[in-house]
């Protein structure tokens, strides 16, 4: 690990003790929570994508807004369901904010997480799906994605306004797909990202289940991502993430919110869209705790990036002390680098 970030799930509403009560609030809020953690050296702002929920969804505009508030901090998202995508504005919108950010983003994307309406992507507009999940079209719309960032022609000219010829979508910026993750939740979809030479954004759980614990499963999936890039004949150096839910524990507000839970947290298995999954457990220790766990932890240590998944209903001045206290007393003994170092760089392959 050389590098952590915060993921936010971006959740509103006036629920009691929550400091993020509207979407306006969740707004102003992640991109104050960026600027901080940019002062702070913090790698990386990274936001969930939920459709038809009090959680984050549009997040061009939030991105765009958290790249011009800052300097070195790279933004992006965990991840995108590009089930309800237009693959060709989606390339406008992302080459805009490449631009933007002069190169800081790391857009995640994948068939998405289970939604709370049902093929809430055909009220979008986009049917034809013969997966009851919609991964057919999300593949589909993907691989048109990337051809549009590469340049590729997608729309016949009108010859009476240009020259003959096939047109590519503009605005283009060079290198955006390797800026461009995809998020697995198995080992055979990791192979996949491997083959199409993208970056890795492992899921927050993996729909298997073989008694493994989770951190060991997410090592073998990082491995075979690894072993399938290479072996496509891909020769770059492509960058990994995981995610955790990490909370140092260093004041007695930190004990109140998550000491007693946190402290027995325990891998979980369950059933999330019909399948049986793995999930992680929660880290909350004292500072010299959380080192020995993380360092033990196999995916954390493979990876070179970490998001640390916020409690973002508890306000900026909560987070940024997590955050702060995550950068100064457990990062630097996993190997993490701050912003100024410069950006961060994958494992060459």
């Amino acid at each position: 690990m050389r590098a952590f970030g915060f993921l936010s799930f971006g959740h509103y509403g006036p629920v009691p003790g929550s400091r993020v009560r509207t979407a306006g609030d969740m707004l102003h809020q992640t991109i104050e929570l960026a600027e901080g953690a940019d002062e702070i050296g913090v790698n990386g702002a990274y936001v969930r994508v939920h459709h038809f929920a009090r959680q984050a969804a549009s997040p061009i505009p939030l991105l765009t807004a958290m790249a011009a508030r800052t300097r070195r901090i790279e933004v992006g998202t965990g991840v995108i369901d590009m089930r309800y995508e237009n693959p060709l504005y989606f390339a406008e919108e992302a080459a805009a904010l490449d631009l933007i950010s002069d190169g800081r983003i790391a857009l995640g994307v994948s068939r998405g997480s289970p939604e709370t309406a049902l093929r809430g992507y055909e009220a979008f507009g986009y049917t034809g799906s013969e997966d009851p999940r919609g991964a057919d079209i999300a593949r589909d719309k993907f691989e048109l994605f990337l051809r549009a960032i590469d340049g590729d022609g997608v729309v016949d000219s009108d010859p009476q306004m240009a020259p003959p010829g096939r047109l590519a979508v503009e605005p283009r910026s060079p290198g955006l797909r390797d800026r461009i993750w995809w998020g697995a939740g198995s080992r055979d979809s990791a192979e996949w990202v491997g083959r199409q030479g993208l970056n890795l954004m492992s899921s927050t759980l993996l729909t298997e289940a073989t008694g493994q614990p989770f951190h060991e499963l997410q090592r073998e999936q990082i491995e075979r991502f690894r072993a399938a890039y290479r072996e496509a004949g891909h020769t770059g150096s492509p960058r990994v993430s995981v995610s955790r839910s990490v909370f140092p524990l260093v004041s007695e507000q930190d004990e109140m919110f998550f000491g007693v839970r946190g402290r027995d947290g325990q891998d979980q298995v369950g059933i999330i869209d019909g399948i049986r999954s793995t999930f992680g457990k929660t880290y909350a220790d004292t500072p010299d705790r959380l080192i020995d766990q993380l360092l033990a932890d196999e995916a954390v240590m493979a990876a070179d990036t970490l998001m640390l998944t916020i409690p973002n209903q508890l306000g900026v001045e909560y987070n940024l002390h997590v955050l702060q206290a995550f950068a100064e007393h457990v990062a630097p003994a996993l190997g993490w680098k701050p912003n100024t170092e410069g950006p961060v760089q994958g494992d060459a392959v």
